[in-house]
C-alpha cells in the first residue's frame, strides 16, 4: 500500500507537470492541426516591376482622361455659345419674317394707292377735257348756229343799248365761269397728279423696304445655315472626344483592374508566407515542446522501474510478433532486448530520408497500411492492468510520449519497446520498414499499455475490443481511438484537449497530432477507468 500511495503521488506530480507542459503542445499543435499539409503552393508574386508599370499606366490613365475631361468641358462651352448663335439668328430670322410681311404688307397698300390716284387722276383729267368739250361747244352753238338761241332768248333780247350791255355783260359771266370751273378741275387734276406722285414715291419706299427685309431674312437665313454647319461639327468633335474619353477609360479601367489584381497576387503571396512562416514556427516550437515533453516523460519512464518490470513480464515468453517462422517475407528480427542503440541511432528521425520529430504531416487513414492478425488466435490479453486511476492513465500515456520521433516501423514495437520492423511486400517495404527499429500504431499501444499490466494484440482490430468501448464523443484522456471499418486501419491514444499520440505511417514518427473525426469509428476503448 505504501509502495502504491508513493507511485500515486509521483503519478500526481507528474501528472500537473505534464499538463502545464502538454498544454502549450496541444494549443501549438491545435492551431497546426487545421493547417498542416495544407499551407497551398505558393500563389503567384508579381515583382516591383511590374507593380510600378501597373500603378504608372493607372496614372497615365487618369492624366489622359482628365485631359480629354477638360476638352470635353471646352466643347461643351463651345456648344453652348453656338446654340446662343443659333438662338440668335433664328430670332434674327423671326424678325426679318415680321419686318418682310409689313414691308409688303406697305408695298401692296402703296400699289393699291398708286392705283386708285392714277384712276383719280385719270377721271379728272376726262372731266376737264368734258367740261372744256362742253363749253366750247356751247359756245359755238350760241353764236354761230343759234341752236341754243331759244334758250338764250331771255338774256339776249334787248331792247336798247343798256340792254346789250347787260347781255354782253351776261356773256363775261358765263365766261368768267367757265374760266373758274376749268380752274378747279385743273387744280383738282394737279391735286390727283400730286397725289399720283406720293403714291408712288410711297410703292417704291415701300418696294425698297419689302426687299430689304427679303435681304435681312436670306442673310439670316445664311447665318442659321453656317452655325448650324459649326454646331454640326463641335458635336462631331465632342463626340469624338467623348469616344477617346471612353476608350481611355476602359484603358483605365483595365490599368485599375490589372494593378488590383497584382496588388491582390501580392497581398496573397504576402498572407501566404506569413502563413507559412506561423506555420513553420508552429511547427518548430510544437516539435521543441514535443521533445521536451518526450525527453521529461522518458525521464520518468526511466525512473519507473516497476513499469518496466510489469512490462517485461508481459513480453517474457511471449512470441514476438515479428517471428513469423521460415516465411520468405520475414527479415532478421532482433528481439526487444537485442535492439541496441545503434539501432535507434540508425533508424532515428533526421538521419537518410527520414522524416523529423514533429514535422506535422497528417495522415491519411485511407492510405494506413492495414494490419493483419496472427496466423493463428491470438491469446487472450490481459486486460486488468495492476495499476489504475489518474496513475495508471498518465503512466500509458508517459510511456507512449517518451517514444515520440522514434520511426515508424510497420510492425514494429512491443512491451519493450521499439522493435524491427517486418516487410508487408508493399508501401511499408517501399520506404524500408523491414530495416527500420520503430513502432507501428498497434505496436505503440502495446508499448504504451504495458507499462501498466495490460498485454494487447499487435492488431487495431483486437485492440478494438480489448476494453469497454465508450462511445467517441465521450472520450477521455488515455483512451485509444480507432479509424477505419472495425477499427482495421488504425490506432491512438487520447491526449486531451483534441490531441492525440500515435505512430501515423511509414514514413513518419511517433508524433503529437489533431484529433481526426473522420473515419473515426463510432466507439474509444477505455482500458482504465
Amino acid at each position: 500500500m505504501k509502495r502504491s500511495g508513493f507511485h500515486g503521488r509521483i503519478h500526481l506530480t507528474r501528472v500537473s507537470r505534464f499538463v502545464a507542459g502538454i498544454g502549450l503542445a496541444t494549443t501549438v499543435l491545435v492551431a497546426m492541426g487545421s493547417t498542416a499539409g495544407a499551407v497551398p503552393p505558393p500563389p503567384p508574386n508579381p515583382s516591383d516591376t511590374e507593380l510600378g508599370e501597373a500603378g504608372a499606366a493607372v496614372a497615365a490613365g487618369v492624366d489622359r482622361i482628365g485631359r480629354l475631361i477638360v476638352r470635353i468641358a471646352a466643347a461643351d462651352q463651345q456648344l453652348a455659345e453656338l446654340d446662343a448663335q443659333v438662338a440668335v439668328q433664328r430670332e434674327d430670322v423671326n424678325r426679318a419674317l415680321v419686318d418682310l410681311h409689313a414691308a409688303q404688307d406697305s408695298a401692296a397698300a402703296a400699289a393699291e394707292a398708286v392705283a386708285s390716284s392714277r384712276l383719280a387722276l385719270q377721271d379728272a383729267g376726262a372731266q376737264i377735257s368734258l367740261a372744256q368739250s362742253d363749253f366750247d361747244s356751247f359756245a359755238r352753238e350760241s353764236y354761230t348756229r343759234g341752236s341754243n338761241s331759244a334758250s338764250l332768248a331771255a338774256f339776249l333780247s334787248t331792247d336798247g343799248p343798256d340792254d346789250l350791255l347787260d347781255r354782253a355783260q351776261v356773256m363775261r359771266l358765263l365766261s368768267t365761269g367757265r374760266e373758274a370751273v376749268l380752274d378747279a378741275l385743273e387744280r383738282a387734276r394737279t391735286e390727283q397728279a400730286n397725289s399720283h406722285s406720293r403714291a408712288r414715291a410711297a410703292k417704291l419706299e415701300a418696294d425698297a423696304a419689302a426687299a430689304a427685309a427679303q435681304q435681312r431674312k436670306s442673310d439670316a437665313e445664311a447665318a442659321i445655315a453656317v452655325a448650324v454647319a459649326a454646331l454640326d461639327r463641335q458635336a462631331e468633335e465632342k463626340d469624338r472626344i467623348e469616344q477617346s474619353r471612353a476608350g481611355a477609360q476602359a484603358e483605365l479601367d483595365f490599368a485599375r483592374t490589372n494593378v488590383t489584381g497584382l496588388e491582390g497576387q501580392r497581398a496573397e503571396y504576402v498572407a501566404w508566407d506569413r502563413r507559412r512562416v506561423a506555420e513553420d514556427a508552429a511547427r518548430a516550437a510544437a516539435a521543441e515542446v514535443a521533445r521536451e515533453e518526450a525527453s521529461a516523460a522518458s525521464a520518468r519512464v526511466a525512473a519507473d522501474a516497476a513499469a518496466a518490470a510489469r512490462a517485461a513480464e508481459l513480453a517474457n515468453g511471449r512470441r514476438p510478433h515479428t517471428d513469423l517462422g521460415q516465411s520468405p517475407l520475414v527479415a532478421e528480427t532482433p528481439s526487444a532486448a537485442a535492439v541496441t542503440e545503434e539501432d535507434l541511432d540508425a533508424t532515428s528521425p533526421g538521419s537518410g530520408d527520414e522524416t523529423g520529430p514533429g514535422d506535422g504531416s497528417e495522415v491519411d487513414p485511407a492510405d494506413e497500411v492495414t494490419e493483419s492478425p496472427s496466423r493463428s488466435a491470438p491469446s487472450a490479453p490481459r486486460s486488468t492492468p495492476s495499476l489504475t486511476g489518474t496513475a495508471a492513465v498518465e503512466t500509458v500515456i508517459d510511456r507512449g510520449l517518451s517514444q515520440i520521433g522514434v520511426p515508424y516501423a510497420w510492425g514494429g514495437g512491443d512491451e519493450n519497446g521499439p522493435s524491427r520492423g517486418i516487410r508487408d511486400g508493399g508501401v511499408a517495404d517501399t520506404y524500408g520498414d523491414f530495416g527500420k527499429v520503430g513502432f507501428d500504431c498497434s505496436g505503440l499501444m502495446i508499448y504504451a499499455f504495458a507499462g501498466i499490466g495490460i498485454s494487447l494484440p499487435h492488431y487495431t482490430g483486437y485492440q478494438y475490443t480489448a476494453g469497454t468501448q465508450v462511445p467517441s464523443s465521450e472520450m477521455r484522456r488515455g483512451d485509444m481511438i480507432f479509424y477505419g471499418p472495425n477499427a482495421s486501419q488504425h490506432v491512438g491514444l487520447y491526449l486531451g484537449d483534441g490531441t492525440m499520440l500515435e505512430a501515423p505511417q511509414s514514413g513518419s514518427h511517433v508524433m503529437i497530432s489533431p484529433v481526426r473525426w473522420d473515419g473515426m469509428t463510432p466507439y474509444v476503448v477505455r482500458m482504465v477507468s
